[in-house]
């Protein structure tokens, strides 16, 4: 088989999930593939599951990475839409099989067999690698442009922090002037959420467990109001006060109390994903007509759509840059929600220091 393009990246072995150099081939860029030198990815929740095998499907040697911002090198003969020189983004998938049900109606991201741009399948059999690498290959269809407001590294987390609470927001009407969007959370969806919220022009209450991020909410971000979902009697006074609700928490968390926030009819959204199930009593959601939807991340139009948007508003994520040889303590803080609010590691920058093994 004809080897592709060398490349270095960082990966785990084991479920140890320690990342080292790795030593790896792209694919050969086909016709319509775009080849793209990695400026910046971002650390998800995700990468953290998946490196440490926490949902079982975990196919080592992985790199990570799914939030990618680089620059075009080189492109096929039939890439119409993108040039070498231009910056654009790889989100959590790289393809999909373009004639089932929700490829055929733009919802790509819900595609049975989805290739995620890590840890995936690829339809040729081969085991996808992610952005915590100096090169990735994609198909153009697959590729957003970045728009030259936004720089590359606070871009880079909206590939999938950004597109996975602005998707829904406009799915279910989260987006209108004057309705009252609650965010559970506020971590590296949970800010995009505020900060998209605010540009839409609603009402926002940023929901946590403790008072420890209040003043980033309120202060920093701009969030209306702050609630303690630990303290009864703020929960008991908020009750039946939400249009909507997006529930961004990646660990284990009681959903009941939430649904208790919203209006009749309201809407929650369920973005974060954790490892144990979410218990959901009937009376829950039959109290009130209230609704529960899932949402994983959002199509190719959604993204570009939302950094368009984000460009034209000035957002981007907040961001602590970091080189490839700290990503194992990002990773350690990552766990710990020691981070405000996305780890970016800089590849260009970094990962010709660190060797390969």
């Amino acid at each position: 088989m004809e080897q592709g393009k060398a490349a270095l990246g960082w990966a785990a072995r084991d479920a140890s999930g320690h990342l080292s150099p790795y030593n790896f081939s792209r694919r050969v860029q086909k016709d319509d593939d775009v080849t793209i030198k990695v400026l910046f990815c971002g650390i998800c929740h995700t990468d953290l599951h998946i490196i440490k095998n926490e949902w079982g499907n975990a196919l080592y040697p992985i790199v990570p990475g799914h939030e990618v911002v680089g620059v075009v090198t080189d492109v096929g003969p039939g890439v119409k839409n993108f040039k070498a020189g231009e910056t654009v983004g790889v989100g959590y998938f790289l393809d999909s099989c373009r004639t089932c049900d929700s490829c055929s109606k733009g919802h790509e991201n819900y595609c049975p067999t989805l290739v995620l741009t890590s840890n995936g399948v690829d339809y040729d059999g081969a085991t996808t690698q992610g952005g915590f690498s100096d090169v990735v290959v994609v198909n153009q269809d697959y590729v957003v442009r970045v728009p030259d407001t936004l720089p590359p590294d606070g871009a880079a987390p909206l590939l999938c922090a950004g597109v996975t609470v602005y998707s829904p927001m406009m799915q279910y009407g989260l987006n209108a002037p004057g309705k009252h969007l609650g965010v559970v959370g506020l971590g590296g969806l949970g800010h995009m959420a505020v900060k998209f919220g605010k540009a839409f022009g609603m009402k926002v209450t940023v929901i946590s467990s403790s008072l420890r991020k209040r003043e980033e909410a309120l202060d920093r971000l701009g969030a209306d109001d702050f609630l303690v979902s630990s303290d009864a009697e703020q929960m008991k006074a908020a009750a039946g006060a939400m249009d909507g609700i997006i529930d961004t928490v990646s660990a284990g968390h009681p959903i009941v109390p939430l649904l208790e926030l919203l209006r009749p009819m309201g809407q929650m959204v369920v973005c974060g994903a954790p490892s144990e199930p979410l218990q959901l009593p009937a009376y829950a959601v039959i109290t009130g007509g209230k609704r529960i939807a899932g949402n994983g991340v959002g199509s190719v139009r959604d993204c570009q759509a939302m950094l368009d948007f984000a460009g034209e508003h000035g957002i981007t994520a907040d961001v602590e840059v970091v080189k490839m040889d700290y990503v194992n303590t990002a990773v350690e803080r990552l766990e710990r929600n020691d981070v405000r609010y996305r780890f970016v590691i800089d590849v260009a920058g970094s990962l010709q220091q660190g060797g390969a093994a």
